[in-house]
């Protein structure tokens, strides 16, 4: 799933807090301990109680904000669509041109390192195989949608730094397909893994866009 972070900078930002909270709870305790005089002793336990307070009141700020969500801004994030285009080329095949378009709706970079063009075929097919796939998504609990007999998938790979979308910017990845002219329908697939995701990180495990195309009307 690419190069995988252990934390979001949500989650590093509450860590730091919590880290400082944490040192001025120590700081506290450890004058209270180390004044002698009874008089003083009793300003400094009442100036620690208050820091306790203090540090109580925004650990449970800081847990509500992470839980609310409101780090979300700083987790990383792409709006993917495409943009296709077919066209005969020769007797037999057509020609399909896809443009991916990435843009970074999030306030931090996001570098990506994997990703896949996938075309599937969405027409013709018999009646017999729509049941036979309609028929897997209840029998399989993860499947989650058809799948479509799948024509090609071609994977992207990008070297660290070779690839990173800034804040508010867009970029393009193209691929070009052929295909027989005998297909209808196609779905075109594009999916970009994100690096930052790890197994029980909250940022999105990738982001993708679908697009279907009848080349039998407009090819």
């Amino acid at each position: 799933m690419g190069t995988l972070k252990p934390q979001g900078q949500g989650q590093r930002l509450v860590l730091v807090v919590f880290r400082v909270l944490v040192l001025l709870l120590v700081v506290g305790v450890g004058l209270y301990f180390l004044v002698i005089d009874t008089t003083r002793a009793k300003d400094v336990a009442g100036i620690v109680q208050a820091a306790v307070t203090a540090v109580a009141i925004a650990a449970g700020g800081v847990f509500a904000f992470y839980k609310l969500q409101i780090f979300r801004d700083f987790e990383p994030h792409l709006n993917v669509s495409n943009s296709i285009s077919h066209r005969r080329v020769g007797t037999k095949y057509v020609h399909v041109a896809v443009i991916a378009t990435l843009h970074n709706s999030s306030r931090v970079e996001v570098e990506l390192r994997r990703g896949f063009f996938r075309l599937q075929q969405l027409a013709p097919i018999s009646d017999e195989g729509v049941e036979s796939l309609y028929a897997q998504v209840f029998i399989d609990a993860e499947k989650e949608y058809l799948q479509w007999p799948i024509l090609e998938e071609v994977p992207r790979v990008w070297d660290e730094g070779e690839l990173i979308v800034e804040p508010g910017e867009s970029h393009s990845e193209t691929y070009e397909f052929i295909v027989e002219m005998g297909i209808e329908s196609v779905i075109i697939y594009t999916y970009f893994y994100n690096p930052q995701h790890s197994r029980h990180s909250r940022t999105a495990e990738g982001w993708h866009a679908t697009t279907i195309i009848d080349i039998i009307r407009k090819a």
